[in-house]
């Protein structure tokens, strides 16, 4: 019986563990998308406790609180610290099988080097010592960075953000990115936010927003603004990808009687929406960058928690949306015109898997290795099993070796072990088919194949 969390931690076979040792775990990190405050890196911000740091923003633990039967208020409500604490340590023994009781103790062990289970027992311990540990100069954010050999982080930034942040990081050890995610740009249904937004989008881009051509000029300023400050990434959080059949004048009318303040046919916004993204898509490939879509997620479908909580609560789930139709038909209308820029597709439902595997491959031209890649699992997927269908369907549909690999989606500074999990796992793999006799025994070839897939792959495909 192996022990839990030693060294061979998910690696069952003996080609596994010489991958990931010789291999893939020393690598460095690119984070290539996340929603760490880009702020607190600027400031280098330490944390008073482990509260802090741990559980506020953290929807997953929020999910599992709420589920294990406790009170909202020492989740994000008023309750002191210590008292939020001992709730989530009472929570985590009866999360197992859920990747929260690995991640909880990989982040247990690898920050803090605690190899005790976390339990209402060890709660107070467990607290006290890594609280202290916050305190000392090498739990800062760019510390805590630096210790998990990060060497690139993109942030999650909206088009009309200063990006004023990302100026003033200057770490040795790594680079902080913006990346452009306008998806309130796209919210037309909402007339009242959505011309609140448009004033602020208009003072960002110093532009007069009164038509199309006045919108697009101000996307067009703002993604110029962020390529200066080092961007090459966009992403789009959308339920599925617009692809409706449109004209310049039909969506100019619709934006006007937005702006106006009238109300939008549902067919309407769906064309406005559909030449948006289109517009942005030429944008982002004249400027040489990787387009991302994130597609699937159902978001904020309890109003009583969307009212009292707000947004962003942990109380979204995975969408049944059709995808293959309008996905197929935006990339082609971009690559029509040849303005298809490099593009990750994140899927959501574990059903489309094999759907995003195939799509991806109608578009690769062999322009570039990779052009357009199937995302890692994300969110509800990013577990052993969601990471594990995820590369079983790209080996089988397209080039696993050509993946870019991993990314945390995270706000937590404790959230990289989440790219060791998916190291081990991808080893893992790998290992199984070999010791199975479905591939050579080659540890140099296939560590190779791995080392890509883990940092090699991403380094090159971003360019930073």
């Amino acid at each position: 019986m192996k022990n839990f969390l030693d060294d061979d931690f998910l690696l069952q076979t003996k080609t596994a563990e010489i991958l990931y040792h010789d291999y893939a775990s020393k690598l460095p990190i690119i984070d290539y998308h996340c929603h760490l405050s880009p702020q607190e890196i600027a400031e280098d911000k330490s944390f008073s406790n482990l509260t802090e740091i741990w559980l506020n923003g953290d929807h997953y633990k929020w999910r599992a609180m709420r589920t294990f039967g406790v009170d909202e208020q020492y989740i994000t409500g008023d309750k002191d610290d210590f008292e939020k604490f001992e709730k989530w340590a009472a929570t985590v023994p009866n999360t197992i099988r859920n990747p929260l009781f690995h991640w909880t103790h990989l982040e247990l062990k690898n920050y803090f080097g605690i190899d005790s289970l976390l339990t209402p027992q060890t709660a107070t311990q467990v607290y006290n010592n890594c609280s202290d540990q916050l305190q000392t100069s090498g739990y800062s954010t760019n510390a805590l960075l630096k210790k998990m050999n990060v060497e690139t982080v993109c942030t999650t930034d909206d088009p009309i953000d200063s990006l004023c942040f990302h100026r003033q990081v200057n770490a040795e050890h790594f680079s902080m990115f913006p990346a452009f995610r306008p998806d309130r740009v796209l919210g037309i249904e909402n007339v009242n936010d959505f011309n609140g937004y448009i004033q602020k989008l208009s003072e960002a881009s110093q532009t007069e927003i009164n038509g199309l051509a006045d919108l697009l000029e101000a996307l067009q300023k703002r993604v110029d603004f962020f390529h200066e400050q080092g961007a090459r990434l966009s992403d789009h959080g959308l339920e599925h990808i617009y692809a409706e059949d449109f004209t310049e004048k039909s969506v100019d009318a619709t934006l006007k009687t937005a702006l106006s303040s009238g109300q939008i046919e549902p067919s309407k916004a769906l064309e406005y929406k559909s030449a948006i993204l289109y517009h942005l898509g030429q944008m982002y490939y004249d400027k040489g960058w990787v387009q991302q879509f994130h597609l699937g997620a159902l978001r904020n479908v309890s109003s009583r928690q969307l009212q009292s909580l707000g947004g962003d609560a942990g109380v979204d789930s995975i969408g049944d949306f059709d995808q293959a139709r309008s996905l197929a038909k935006f990339l082609d209308r971009l690559d029509a015109g040849n303005k298809l820029a490099k593009t990750i597709l994140y899927n959501l439902n574990p059903r489309d898997n094999e759907v995003m595997a195939t799509m991806v491959g109608n578009f690769n031209d062999g322009s570039i290795r990779g052009k357009i890649q199937f995302g890692a699992a994300w969110w509800f997927l990013d577990t052993k099993d969601g990471m594990e269908k995820q590369l079983n369907a790209l080996s089988n549909l397209g080039l696993l070796s050509c993946f870019v690999g991993m990314l945390t989606d995270s706000r937590s500074f404790l959230s990289f072990p989440r790219h060791e999990y998916f190291r081990r796992i991808l080893c893992n793999l790998i290992g199984n088919d070999v010791e199975n006799g479905e591939l050579p025994n080659d540890s140099k070839w296939l560590g190779e194949i791995v080392s890509n897939i883990c940092y090699h792959n991403a380094k090159q495909y971003f360019d930073f």
